[in-house]
């Protein structure tokens, strides 16, 4: 069977990777799957909006694709008609907002008419288990496997099971220019943000799985593997196809937005992940917000709710968090005519999905100085690889903090 019709198996662990799957299946021309040897699970997400959001559906002016008119899947094992195409797995989270925003763009892509199949992939000790073995048989009869996040141990132990002979990276952020760079150099998959050093004994025991999902990452005759990326990719393997996600479905879906004549600004979780201090954050979104006359901050999903109290308090800012990812958010409007940033992924993304708005996405610095102790080494070198790289955006220099 060919790469076009064969029956692809998608795994997802983000709302940004689920987003990006339907980026890749639309260019691909895909058409929705039928499995009924899925077994699929009633996925419990809510088709009235979401306990972590307590949102409603989105507005009716979306619609389907043809593609994927009347194939809306129940969630009860029950599908329509169909024998090849996408089926997405959704390996859940625990983390609420990520779940809301993924039950969200759960129902987007039922609409489009792909199966979901909602894994509660962390719901408990047995969880994982009942799991790969529920996806095992699934597993061993896809030709094509998609993926949003090689670094992720799970995604790597489902490697070890496939027979797929096409794989697919899609992007995860900016941890997608990292992954292709380690893969190129043949080094050990870690991500960026993980601090230097020997690896832990968590790391040590993983450490024959994570070498063998390496290796069926590596293309060799009879296995094709394709990066579907919006981000600069500098060092790629021999062999490795890397296609451009320019948005096409999003701008084909949502907007053009209405723009406001103010600025919004964007927020990370480098707090989160150790890399900023928050005192030199909080100063630094402070300065930005009123440099520019910023009036809202989009939080990203992984940022503390401590964190965005301290925000509100300080800087004045409406604390928004975003129900689906920013690229649709922004897409749908209203919108600031300046959107500023520090180094994230949405200073690759933003530009591409709001083409021909006249919305200006501009990005600022990361003062070395802010940086933990506990940074990886390679933070700073990366952050600035962020920014460097990022095409059609406004560079700002870092603002100065106490």
């Amino acid at each position: 069977m060919s790469p076009q019709h064969a029956h692809t198996l998608a795994f997802v662990e983000s709302p940004v990777q689920l987003l990006n799957v339907l980026e890749w299946a639309h260019v691909q021309g895909l058409r929705p799957a039928e499995d009924r040897a899925m077994g699929s699970r009633p996925d419990p997400s809510p088709t009235a909006g979401t306990p972590e959001t307590g949102r409603p559906p989105l507005p009716t002016p979306f619609q389907p694709s043809p593609a994927g008119r009347g194939r809306r899947s129940s969630g009860d094992g029950e599908h329509t008609e169909g024998a090849t195409g996408l089926t997405l797995v959704v390996l859940a989270p625990t983390d609420p907002m990520t779940r809301g925003q993924l039950r969200r763009m759960a129902d987007l892509a039922r609409d489009e008419g792909y199966l979901v199949r909602w894994e509660e992939a962390r719901g408990g000790a047995s969880a994982p288990f009942q799991t790969v073995g529920a996806l095992a048989g699934p597993l061993r009869r896809a030709e094509r496997i998609v993926m949003g996040d090689p670094f992720s141990r799970y995604v790597q132990l489902l490697l070890t099971i496939t027979r797929a002979r096409d794989l697919v990276v899609v992007d995860d952020g900016t941890a997608t220019m990292e992954f292709v760079a380690q893969l190129a150099r043949g080094e050990r998959l870690v991500r960026w943000h993980r601090k230097g050093g020997r690896p832990g004994p968590r790391e040590l025991l993983f450490a024959p799985v994570s070498a063998t999902a390496r290796r069926r990452l590596l293309p060799v005759p009879g296995r094709r593997v394709e990066v579907f990326s919006a981000m600069p990719v500098a060092e790629t393997p021999e062999g490795v196809t890397v296609t451009a996600n320019d948005f096409a479905w999003t701008r084909a879906r949502f907007g053009p937005p209405r723009i406001t004549r103010g600025a919004d600004l964007v927020g990370t979780s480098l707090v989160e992940t150790g890399v900023v201090d928050v005192d030199r954050y909080v100063e630094a979104v402070h300065t930005l917000a009123k440099t520019h006359g910023a009036t809202r901050y989009f939080a990203h999903r992984r940022e503390s709710t401590a964190k965005l109290h301290r925000l509100a308090g300080e800087t004045g800012l409406e604390i928004v968090r975003p129900d689906l990812p920013l690229e649709l958010i922004a897409r749908r409007g209203p919108i600031g005519r300046t959107i500023l940033s520090f180094p994230s992924t949405v200073v690759h993304t933003l530009p591409l999905a709001l083409k021909g708005t006249g919305v200006r996405v501009a990005v600022c610095d990361v003062d070395p100085a802010w940086l933990t102790e506990n940074a990886s080494p390679r933070a700073q070198g990366f952050l600035s690889g962020v920014t460097g790289t990022a095409r059609d955006v406004h560079r700002l220099a870092s603002v100065r903090t106490a």
